[in-house]
């Protein structure tokens, strides 16, 4: 990125810091930094501006890689949260040339502009606090189907392939992040997860030629699941990566059920599934199951200790460490059939042949 363009994006970010941007007066901005973006919440809205960042997975570091960043993430999510995801805003010098929304200057940055929503009611705040149910969940389970139902086909995606370059990746994090995944050996779980995929490797290949790789929500977590309206709405997919995005539908819903099984609610993540069955019954795919759910569980584990070592309070550090090492077991866990899963297969298929 060249010195221009971080003078750009800190003078939008600058921008977005003052109440008066947005007509506000007595109100405050706040700021919420994640990972790829930096919200603020102004008013009854937010603005999501992409980080000026690089990662393995994405590439922020251009205005027009930024721009189609928030033009998809418009596109996409509106699938799902049409009333959350209301439009796409340019930072820019206006006429008499101080900065302003849409002016009529050369853009400095782009935002997405999403209604503001209570963060209570995101599903993860809701299952510490025990709100969430198994009727709720369900709804969850039969509206992710018919999303998925609904999903472009992306057969240029997916398959056994692709589940082999997941396993590479997650295996390179992994090692990357070890001091801060515990005892378990991470070269067990790469053993294990190739072994998997070359028994199931030819029914992922078939369920590609079926039309099951579908352009996804790819992090589907409790954390991207809020109640807006009363309803189940979920929010913040994948879209800077086609590879992240465009998989098995059912290794999209993996990552629901391997989160809410890693928090001890294996009821939820039943009544998730078979909810979800029930509407889109993909059977077929249900022995894949327990390494989509790994996969997830090993995923979330490197990210989870990366977190961790970007916190500076110690004892927030040490949570997110707890939390990576427990997913780190959890993703051999599943592979070895050690796991009291979210789910058991051979249960799950008598479900369906006794229905």
């Amino acid at each position: 990125m060249t010195s221009q363009q971080s003078l750009n994006q800190n003078t939008a970010i600058d921008f977005l810091s003052k109440p008066a941007s947005y007509g506000l007066i007595r109100d405050t901005v706040e700021r919420v930094d994640t990972h790829c973006s930096i919200v603020f919440l102004a008013g009854d809205y937010a603005y999501k501006l992409k980080r000026a960042i690089r990662f393995a997975s994405l590439d922020y570091t251009t205005i027009e890689a930024r721009k189609a960043a928030v033009q998809a993430e418009l596109i996409l999510n509106r699938r799902t949260a049409p009333d959350l995801y209301l439009a796409t805003r340019t930072i820019s010098h206006g006429d008499d040339g101080r900065v302003t929304f849409d002016g009529t200057g050369p853009a400095l940055d782009y935002v997405v502009v999403m209604r503001r929503f209570d963060q209570t009611g995101l599903f993860d705040a809701m299952e510490r606090k025990g709100g969430l149910t198994a009727g709720l969940m369900r709804e969850v389970g039969e509206m992710v189907a018919q999303f998925h139902v609904g999903a472009q086909q992306t057969p240029k995606f997916g398959g056994s392939e692709a589940i082999a370059r997941v396993i590479v990746d997650n295996e390179r994090e992994l090692n990357q992040a070890a001091p801060l995944l515990g005892n378990t050996p991470i070269s067990s779980w790469g053993n294990l997860a190739r072994a998997a995929l070359t028994r199931l490797g030819p029914l992922l290949d078939r369920r590609r030629e079926d039309g099951k790789v579908r352009r996804c929500h790819g992090d589907l977590r409790l954390a991207n699941i809020c109640l807006w309206n009363g309803r189940p709405t979920l929010f913040d997919c994948i879209e800077f990566s086609d590879d992240i995005s465009c998989i098995d539908v059912l290794y999209d819903l993996a990552f629901l059920l391997m989160d809410l099984k890693l928090r001890d609610r294996d009821d939820l993540a039943r009544a998730t599934l078979d909810a979800y069955l029930k509407q889109a019954p993909e059977w077929d795919g249900v022995p894949a199951m327990q390494l989509f759910l790994s996969l997830r569980a090993a995923t979330r584990a490197y990210a989870l200790a990366n977190a961790a070592r970007r916190r500076r309070r110690a004892m927030e550090a040490a949570r997110l460490a707890v939390f990576a090492q427990s997913h780190m077991c959890a993703a051999v866990q599943f592979l070895a059939g050690s796991a009291s899963g979210a789910f058991d297969t051979d249960q799950c298929l008598h479900a369906r042949d006794s229905r």
